[in-house]
C-alpha cells in the first residue's frame, strides 16, 4: 500500500472535522411571551392651529413596521376654561409614507386653538376595549429669537457655503428646553411643511439665564431663504425626544443597552405637549 503524505493526511483530517461540525448545529425555537398592545399617543398642539393627534397601538418587536391605527378611539381635549373640544377620526394615511415633513394624525379638530402661557390643558383618549389614556400639559411662553446671522467661507463657485446662527436668551427659570428647526425655502410656498435642514433639541442646564447661540456647519448657498423656528418646550417633551433617539440608536445594536420611551401620559405610551414657537427668516446674499 502506498504511503500517504503528511499534506494529504492533513487535508483528510480537516475534511472529516468539517463534516462533523454539521452535527453541532441545533435549531432552537424560543417561545415569545404573550404581548398586550397599548395605546400610543403623540399630541403636539400650537396656538393658531387646528388641534390634532396621532393614536396608534404598540406592536411586538418583530411585528409590523407601520403603526396600527385603531378606529374605535374617542378623543377629547379640555381647554383651560373647562371647554371640551372633541377631536374626530379623520386620518391622513399619506403622511405615514410621505417624504415631506407632514405629520401623521388620526384625529383632528375643527377650529384653531387660542392658547396663552400658563394655560393647563387635559387630554382624554379611550377605545372600546377599555384602554384609556389621560394627560396634562401646561402652555409655555414663547421665547423670542433675538437675531439670525450667517457667514460665508472664503471659497468660490459651488464650494462657497455659509453657516447659520440663531441667537436667543434663556429666561432665569430652570428646566427650559428648546427645539430649533431650520427650513430652506419660501415659507409662503409651504417650505415649513417640508423636512427641516436641521432639527436640534437643547436644554438650559449649562446656560440657564444666559444667551444661546445655535449654529450649523457650512451648508447653505447664496440666495437660500432660511427660516428658524424656535420652540420653547417643557422638559417632558425634551426627554421624550431624547428617549426616541436613544431607542433608534440601540435598535439592532447588540452592544447598546435597550432604551425605553419616556412618556408623560398615563394609561399608555406617548407625549402630550404644546409647542410655543417663534420664527425668524433670512435670505442669504
Amino acid at each position: 500500500m502506498p504511503a500517504i503524505s503528511k499534506s494529504v493526511a492533513s487535508l483528510l483530517l480537516l475534511a472529516l472535522a468539517l463534516a462533523g461540525c454539521g452535527k453541532l448545529q441545533n435549531n432552537i425555537d424560543v417561545p415569545l411571551p404573550a404581548y398586550s398592545a397599548e395605546l400610543v399617543v403623540e399630541c403636539y398642539l400650537e396656538t393658531g392651529k387646528v388641534p390634532s393627534l396621532a393614536v396608534t397601538t404598540s406592536v411586538p418587536y418583530l411585528g409590523a413596521v407601520l403603526p396600527q391605527v385603531p378606529t374605535d378611539v374617542t378623543v377629547t381635549l379640555t381647554l383651560a376654561n373647562g371647554t371640551p373640544v372633541p377631536l374626530y377620526f379623520n386620518p391622513n394615511y399619506r403622511a405615514l409614507v410621505d417624504t415631506t415633513g407632514e405629520k401623521f394624525h388620526s384625529h383632528i379638530g375643527r377650529d384653531p386653538l387660542t392658547l396663552r402661557a400658563g394655560d393647563v390643558l387635559k387630554l382624554d383618549v379611550a377605545d372600546t376595549k377599555g384602554r384609556h389614556i389621560t394627560g396634562t400639559t401646561t402652555v409655555m411662553a414663547p421665547i423670542a429669537i433675538d437675531s439670525v446671522e450667517y457667514k460665508f467661507n472664503s471659497l468660490t463657485g459651488t464650494n462657497r457655503k455659509a453657516y447659520f446662527l440663531t441667537n436667543f436668551r434663556d429666561p432665569a427659570s430652570l428646566d427650559d428646553c428648546y427645539r430649533l428647526l431650520l427650513h430652506k425655502g419660501n415659507p409662503a410656498k409651504g417650505a415649513l411643511l417640508k423636512r427641516p435642514e436641521m432639527d436640534m433639541s437643547v436644554e438650559d442646564r449649562l446656560l440657564n439665564g444666559k444667551p444661546f447661540v445655535l449654529g450649523t456647519n457650512y451648508r447653505f448657498s447664496a440666495g437660500d431663504t432660511i427660516t428658524a423656528t424656535l420652540y420653547h418646550t417643557d422638559r417632558a417633551y425634551y426627554r421624550f425626544r431624547q428617549s426616541v433617539r436613544d431607542a433608534r440608536q440601540a435598535n439592532g445594536n447588540p452592544f447598546a443597552q435597550p432604551s425605553a420611551i419616556f412618556s408623560n401620559v398615563q394609561g399608555g405610551v406617548g407625549i402630550f405637549t404644546v409647542l410655543s414657537g417663534a420664527l425668524a427668516t433670512r435670505i442669504l446674499r
